[in-house]
């Protein structure tokens, strides 16, 4: 075999720092938490998985429309409320 001069750990440290994946964040939907913390979460990757303690449509509606915009869906699953950014797909076909 051919010597292809190719340095593996040279290449490993130029492979930026970030995976591109986010965390699984669990938490509260209870009005609690600024609608604002939801929105810079999903933006940075992350899927929330949101107990929802009230009526839906009015604890989301700070940043429900905004996730959508951005491309990320919104899946209401058993109590849950299941948030993921544009890139992530709920797959809910075995509900």
């Amino acid at each position: 075999m051919s010597d292809f001069g190719l340095d593996l750990t040279r290449a490993e440290e130029e492979l930026p720092d970030d995976d591109g994946a986010g965390d699984v964040v669990l938490g509260v939907l209870d009005g609690e938490t600024d609608p604002d913390e939801w929105i810079d979460a999903v933006r940075s990757g992350d899927v929330l998985v949101l107990d929802v303690a009230g009526d839906l449509n009015t604890l989301a509606a700070g940043f429900a429309r905004e996730i959508r915009a951005e491309g990320g869906s919104l899946t209401h699953f058993r109590g849950f409320l299941v948030v993921a950014p544009s890139g992530v797909d709920i797959d809910a076909d075995r509900l």
